[in-house]
Protein backbone atom coordinates (compact mmCIF):
# COMPACT_ATOMS: atom_id res chain seq x y z
CA UNK A 1 0.00 0.00 0.00
CA UNK A 2 1.57 3.14 -0.85
CA UNK A 3 1.47 6.15 1.33
CA UNK A 4 -0.32 8.11 0.06
CA UNK A 5 -3.42 5.33 0.34
CA UNK A 6 -2.33 5.00 4.05
CA UNK A 7 -3.13 8.25 4.88
CA UNK A 8 -6.18 8.42 3.00
CA UNK A 9 -7.29 4.94 4.94
CA UNK A 10 -6.05 6.93 7.98
CA UNK A 11 -8.27 10.13 7.17
CA UNK A 12 -10.90 8.11 6.70
CA UNK A 13 -11.09 6.44 9.89
CA UNK A 14 -10.31 8.79 12.25
CA UNK A 15 -11.66 12.07 9.67
CA UNK A 16 -12.09 14.06 13.86
CA UNK A 17 -8.60 13.44 14.54
CA UNK A 18 -7.24 14.99 11.28
CA UNK A 19 -9.73 18.04 11.12
CA UNK A 20 -8.61 18.35 14.55
CA UNK A 21 -5.14 18.24 13.66
CA UNK A 22 -5.13 20.33 10.59
CA UNK A 23 -7.69 22.85 11.48
CA UNK A 24 -5.96 23.39 15.00
CA UNK A 25 -9.06 22.82 17.21
CA UNK A 26 -11.16 19.85 18.38
CA UNK A 27 -14.52 19.54 15.73
CA UNK A 28 -17.75 18.50 17.06
CA UNK A 29 -19.35 16.45 13.75
CA UNK A 30 -16.78 15.26 11.11
CA UNK A 31 -17.99 12.99 8.57
CA UNK A 32 -16.89 11.94 5.92
CA UNK A 33 -17.66 12.43 2.09
CA UNK A 34 -17.79 10.41 -1.20
CA UNK A 35 -14.26 10.94 -3.08
CA UNK A 36 -16.51 10.62 -6.61
CA UNK A 37 -17.50 14.39 -7.71
CA UNK A 38 -20.02 15.26 -10.14
CA UNK A 39 -19.53 16.18 -14.14
CA UNK A 40 -16.72 13.52 -15.31
CA UNK A 41 -15.66 11.95 -12.50
CA UNK A 42 -12.14 12.69 -10.53
CA UNK A 43 -10.95 10.09 -8.64
CA UNK A 44 -8.02 9.98 -6.93
CA UNK A 45 -6.24 7.27 -4.83
CA UNK A 46 -5.14 10.16 -2.14
CA UNK A 47 -8.04 12.17 -1.39
CA UNK A 48 -9.71 12.64 1.61
CA UNK A 49 -12.80 15.40 1.78
CA UNK A 50 -14.57 15.91 5.56
CA UNK A 51 -17.21 17.70 6.33
CA UNK A 52 -17.01 19.58 9.60
CA UNK A 53 -20.40 21.49 10.45
CA UNK A 54 -19.72 24.75 9.08
CA UNK A 55 -17.19 23.62 6.16
CA UNK A 56 -15.39 20.95 3.85
CA UNK A 57 -11.75 20.11 4.22
CA UNK A 58 -9.98 18.62 1.18
CA UNK A 59 -6.73 16.80 2.26
CA UNK A 60 -4.38 15.69 -0.65
CA UNK A 61 -1.83 13.28 0.28
CA UNK A 62 0.84 13.80 -2.06
CA UNK A 63 4.40 11.39 -2.14
CA UNK A 64 5.62 13.69 -5.83
CA UNK A 65 4.63 16.95 -7.05
CA UNK A 66 4.56 15.85 -10.58
CA UNK A 67 1.01 15.06 -11.96
CA UNK A 68 -1.12 15.35 -14.94
CA UNK A 69 -3.18 17.37 -14.86
CA UNK A 70 -0.55 19.71 -12.65
CA UNK A 71 -1.81 19.15 -8.88
CA UNK A 72 -2.68 23.39 -9.07
CA UNK A 73 -5.20 22.71 -11.87
CA UNK A 74 -6.26 19.76 -9.93
CA UNK A 75 -6.79 21.62 -6.26
CA UNK A 76 -8.98 24.15 -8.46
CA UNK A 77 -11.08 21.49 -9.91
CA UNK A 78 -11.83 19.57 -6.98
CA UNK A 79 -12.83 22.69 -5.12
CA UNK A 80 -15.10 24.03 -7.85
CA UNK A 81 -16.83 20.60 -8.05
CA UNK A 82 -16.92 20.59 -4.14
CA UNK A 83 -18.55 24.21 -3.70
CA UNK A 84 -21.06 23.54 -6.69
CA UNK A 85 -22.28 19.94 -4.65
CA UNK A 86 -22.07 21.52 -1.33
CA UNK A 87 -22.31 25.42 -0.97
CA UNK A 88 -19.94 25.46 2.17
CA UNK A 89 -16.47 27.39 2.56
CA UNK A 90 -13.79 24.79 1.43
CA UNK A 91 -10.15 24.44 3.13
CA UNK A 92 -7.56 22.73 0.86
CA UNK A 93 -4.23 21.52 2.45
CA UNK A 94 -1.69 19.55 0.39
CA UNK A 95 0.14 17.29 2.93
CA UNK A 96 3.80 16.65 1.38
CA UNK A 97 4.44 13.39 2.47
CA UNK A 98 8.69 13.15 1.54
CA UNK A 99 10.55 16.23 1.05
CA UNK A 100 10.94 16.81 -2.71
CA UNK A 101 14.54 18.27 -4.39
CA UNK A 102 16.04 21.23 -3.35
CA UNK A 103 15.72 22.72 -6.24
CA UNK A 104 11.56 22.02 -6.87
CA UNK A 105 9.27 25.17 -6.43
CA UNK A 106 5.69 23.91 -4.25
CA UNK A 107 3.26 25.90 -5.75
CA UNK A 108 0.50 26.78 -3.50
CA UNK A 109 -1.88 28.76 -6.33
CA UNK A 110 -3.05 28.08 -9.50
CA UNK A 111 -3.03 31.31 -11.55
CA UNK A 112 -4.38 31.61 -15.31
CA UNK A 113 -5.12 35.30 -16.45
CA UNK A 114 -7.97 36.40 -14.06
CA UNK A 115 -8.42 33.36 -12.12
CA UNK A 116 -6.60 32.85 -8.90
CA UNK A 117 -7.01 30.01 -6.62
CA UNK A 118 -5.09 29.35 -3.19
CA UNK A 119 -4.63 26.16 -0.87
CA UNK A 120 -2.55 25.45 1.22
CA UNK A 121 0.30 22.86 1.52
CA UNK A 122 1.90 21.18 4.61
CA UNK A 123 5.50 19.73 4.69
CA UNK A 124 5.22 16.27 6.66
CA UNK A 125 9.23 16.94 7.48
CA UNK A 126 8.63 20.55 9.12
CA UNK A 127 5.64 19.12 11.76
CA UNK A 128 6.48 18.75 15.19
CA UNK A 129 6.58 14.99 15.91
CA UNK A 130 5.21 15.61 19.58
CA UNK A 131 1.03 15.46 18.54
CA UNK A 132 1.72 12.91 15.99
CA UNK A 133 3.36 10.19 18.94
CA UNK A 134 0.68 11.04 20.70
CA UNK A 135 -2.23 10.05 18.77
CA UNK A 136 -2.79 6.82 17.29
CA UNK A 137 -4.89 7.50 14.34
CA UNK A 138 -1.76 10.21 13.58
CA UNK A 139 0.99 7.84 14.77
CA UNK A 140 2.31 6.51 11.19
CA UNK A 141 2.67 10.19 10.16
CA UNK A 142 5.38 10.62 13.15
CA UNK A 143 8.10 8.87 11.18
CA UNK A 144 8.04 11.31 8.47
CA UNK A 145 8.29 14.29 10.96
CA UNK A 146 10.87 16.77 11.63
CA UNK A 147 13.59 15.32 13.70
CA UNK A 148 17.76 16.12 14.32
CA UNK A 149 17.92 12.56 15.25
CA UNK A 150 15.96 10.42 12.65
CA UNK A 151 16.73 7.07 15.10
CA UNK A 152 15.45 8.51 18.30
CA UNK A 153 12.27 9.12 16.47
CA UNK A 154 11.78 6.43 14.86
CA UNK A 155 12.49 4.14 18.31
CA UNK A 156 9.95 6.39 20.10
CA UNK A 157 7.53 5.69 17.09
CA UNK A 158 8.11 1.76 17.60
CA UNK A 159 7.57 2.59 21.30
CA UNK A 160 4.35 4.19 20.74
CA UNK A 161 2.96 1.27 18.47
CA UNK A 162 4.13 -1.52 21.14
CA UNK A 163 1.93 0.80 23.69
CA UNK A 164 -1.26 -0.25 21.62
CA UNK A 165 -3.65 -2.63 22.64
CA UNK A 166 -4.91 -5.19 20.22
CA UNK A 167 -8.59 -4.83 18.57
Amino acid sequence: MSFDNLCKLLSQKHPDRFAAWILGEPQRSVKVLKTELSIEPIRADSVTFLQTQERILHLEFQVKLESDPPLPLRMLDYWTRLYRLYRLPITQVVVLLIQPPESTVIETVFAVESTRHEYSVLCMWQQDSAMLLNDVALLPLAALAATPTPEQLLLQVAQQVSKIESI
